[in-house]
């Protein structure tokens, strides 16, 4: 009895022992146009393997691709794709590129960040206040999430100006939400000011109103 441990390493395992055997019978056909059918329809066996995603272009690349490989880069085959060669397929890939991010305050995040230069590029009014109130409640509540358990609004309000150079400013007299943070995860919180609790109020009576209709 031949045990797999005796027999050939296989290149692929994820492929088989019969289709390690199929490329190497390929390499062995002398007559060009014989061997070029035989590769092809290597090539329609390990796509059944993965009918999902047989006809998809960049997978009928990477099959033709990983043909050579189980050849050892030395079957002579017209492929509709560039033939890879054993250098290409070893050299390392190249280092990802992450964004740098140079923000002073990092827990405050992306997102707000990006509110901040929308809110810079409204004009005066009360929908650009709104939005400045609404800006500094996300930032509370990331506040919150990574650093301690409290924090004076005035700080919030501090850290929006400089945010956006100076030009995103907020009345220290309005208070934000009152957030708890529980478990390090979980959030609640709890309106304080006029302004917020008219805005709940409002979007109750909408909600009546579509009810009723």
């Amino acid at each position: 009895m031949e045990y797999n441990t005796q027999r050939k390493k296989l290149i692929i395992p994820e492929y088989g022992r019969h289709v390690q055997q199929l490329v190497d019978h390929c390499m062995t056909i002398t007559d060009d146009d014989e061997r070029n059918k035989f590769a092809r329809s290597i090539i329609d066996v390990m796509g059944d393997l993965n009918p999902h995603l047989r006809d998809v272009p960049d997978f009928q690349h990477k099959l033709w691709d990983q043909l050579f490989i189980m050849a050892n880069f030395d079957l002579k085959v017209e492929s509709p794709y560039p033939i890879p060669t054993q250098a290409e397929m070893n050299t390392a890939p190249k280092k990802m590129g992450y964004p740098s991010n140079e923000s002073k305050y990092r827990y405050y995040g992306t997102n707000v960040k990006k509110m901040i230069e929308i809110a810079k590029s409204w004009e005066e009014g009360d929908k650009k206040e709104g939005l400045k109130y609404v800006i500094a409640n996300q930032m509370k509540k990331n506040y919150l999430k990574w650093n301690k358990d409290q924090v004076e609004d005035e700080v919030i309000f501090n850290h929006l100006e400089e945010l956006s150079n100076g030009l995103l400013k907020l009345n220290s007299k309005e208070a934000l939400m009152n957030v708890t943070v529980q478990n390090n995860s979980n959030i609640s919180y709890k309106n304080k000011n006029r302004n917020n609790n008219n805005y709940r109020n409002l979007k109750k009576n909408n909600f009546s109103k579509n009810k009723n209709k």
